[in-house]
């Protein structure tokens, strides 16, 4: 599947916000939501729904925030549909409650959370990240979540845990997109074990301090602000802890496009383009992009000796 960059984002390109949560609330109704102490009683999260008790985080940049109506209109979910605004328009179909997580593989405790139980698992923290796509574009998100490594050390991982492998959900009933052969379903990504245990990979279960909306991965969603946003599994239902490196979705559909590090690096392009410069959604000119997304001093130590150009 060959992604093609965009150098404008056109107003056209995203639709009002008005729009697609009014067709969001009509599809899915306006019963009340449960999340646990976060959520109080209510029955089903629904984006729009503010998250109690979140704090913030030493993790936020002087940066500006790209505007929520774009951060939740202008994604890509190919669940949903491979147009930027397809998930925003067909996302109201997937059911976030029941939910739950499995953590498997090479772990002592291997366990099944409920969503509920996850919101309880850990401090909710406000985290403002830099998210940069393969195809050019980036955003600032204020994502609101909790550290991976939090989950992953309540399964006490083995010695035979050397990387984690995410699962998301495979439902064509609830993902129309996953009704073509885009991809090979389900949508699988992975980490290296300490990619994934840094203190900066993020489970995700909010933005802009609310209920994460469909499109943008809800339930919850990975966040690993340092490689390009692909690597970012959304809607994750499993996750497992393995000795050989796992094939993500896309070095399966591409694997001469798509590494499996998947790092930021403006010195090593895309076979189709340059990934020296990039566009910040509501920026008109380009922007240098930063090696490791401007996280290098956060992360670069993870690769040290490593051939970044070879293992891209």
């Amino acid at each position: 599947m060959l992604i093609r960059q965009s150098d404008i984002i056109l107003p056209s390109e995203i639709t009002p916000p008005e729009i697609y949560r009014e067709r969001r609330r009509f599809m899915q109704g306006m019963g009340a939501l449960a999340a646990g102490a976060a959520l109080g009683s209510m029955e089903e999260a629904h984006a729009g729904v503010k998250l109690a008790g979140v704090r913030a985080s030493a993790h936020t940049l002087d940066e500006a925030k790209t505007p929520y109506k774009d951060v939740t209109t202008y994604n890509n979910f190919y669940e949903f549909g491979t147009g930027k605004s397809d998930p925003a328009e067909n996302a109201g179909s997937l059911k976030t409650r029941p939910w739950t997580v499995t953590v498997e593989g090479a772990v002592k405790q291997a366990k099944t959370w409920d969503i509920d139980a996850l919101l309880k698992l850990a401090p909710l923290e406000e985290r403002v990240y830099r998210m940069r796509c393969v195809e050019g574009w980036s955003m600032v998100i204020p994502w609101v979540g909790f550290p991976l490594a939090e989950l992953l050390r309540r399964a006490e991982p083995t010695s035979n845990a050397k990387y984690a492998e995410f699962v998301t959900l495979n439902d064509p009933k609830q993902m129309p997109g996953q009704r073509s052969r885009v991809l090979d379903w389900p949508y699988v990504e992975g980490l290296r074990l300490d990619e994934a245990m840094h203190p900066l990979t993020l489970m995700a279960m909010g933005l802009y301090g609310e209920v994460l909306p469909n499109q943008n991965g809800a339930p919850i969603r990975l966040v690993v602000p340092w490689k390009y946003g692909f690597k970012s599994a959304k809607s994750i239902v499993r996750i497992r802890l393995v000795e050989k490196q796992p094939v993500s979705s896309w070095m399966k559909a591409n694997p001469e496009e798509y590494g499996f590090y998947s790092n930021v690096n403006p010195q090593v392009d895309h076979p189709r383009w340059s990934q020296a410069k990039e566009r910040r959604i509501g920026e008109f000119f380009k922007r240098d992009t930063l090696m490791f997304n401007g996280y290098a001093s956060q992360v670069a130590q993870l690769y040290r000796g490593m051939d970044l150009k070879k293992f891209y």
